[in-house]
Formats: structure tokens, C-alpha cells, sequence
């Protein structure tokens, strides 16, 4: 079972999963998730707490992938679990995303807080 929550902060959209996505619910549910995000710049994909992804799963993060960079829409995936890693280091699907370090988060995360925080 696959949770997905959705955060966002001005142009910068936040999906935190949680759980497996080896079905293909959960992995239709990802998509939706992300797809809704179509107005956003930046996508960050959270996977740090997905415990296992199967191979439509891994298919679907690489389809996700080029549909944002289709759009012109940063996309990134954000602390990785030691499954999602492994799954896209076996399929040599590595290479196609950007991993966003934690400063890097943090460097994301301040300059849009920054950017559409009130003026004091």
C-alpha cells in the first residue's frame, strides 16, 4: 500500500510517498499524484520511506521523468531509500534523475519560502 502526500509552496510541489509501489494502484497513484502537479516548476519526489518498488514502478518514475522535462518542470527525487536505489541501479535508470542532497533540499525549501514569504 502506497500513501502519497502532496505539499506545496509556491511553485515547488512537494510528493511524499510512503509505503510500496509494486502494484499497479500504486503505481497509477503515483502518477496522479505527480501529474497534478503540472503547474509547478519544480517537482520533488520524497521516496525516502518506500520500502519496495517493482519494475512498473521504476518504469513509471523514468515515464515521470520525461514528461517533466518535457514541460520544462525540474523534477527530482529526494532521499532515496536503499530500495528505490537499487531498483534503478539494476535497470541502469540511475543516470536519468537528479537526486537532490539534504542541503540541496534545504536550498530549495529556503529560496521559495523566501520567495513568496510576506514582505516585513
Amino acid at each position: 500500500m502506497l500513501a502519497i502526500r502532496v505539499e506545496t509552496l509556491g511553485e515547488l510541489a512537494i510528493v511524499e510517498c510512503k509505503g510500496r509501489i509494486v502494484r499497479s494502484e500504486s503505481v497509477f497513484k503515483l502518477s496522479e499524484a505527480v501529474l497534478a502537479q503540472a503547474s509547478s516548476r519544480i517537482i520533488v519526489l520524497d521516496l525516502s520511506e518506500v520500502e519496495a518498488i517493482g519494475g512498473g514502478g521504476l518504469g513509471m518514475l523514468v515515464l515521470l521523468e520525461r514528461w517533466a522535462r518535457d514541460r520544462r518542470i525540474q523534477f527530482q527525487l529526494s532521499n532515496p531509500s536503499r530500495a528505490v536505489v537499487q531498483g534503478l541501479v539494476n535497470n541502469r535508470s540511475i543516470l536519468n534523475f537528479e537526486i537532490a542532497t539534504f542541503q540541496e533540499m534545504m536550498g530549495i525549501l529556503a529560496h521559495s519560502d523566501g520567495r513568496y514569504s510576506p514582505a516585513a
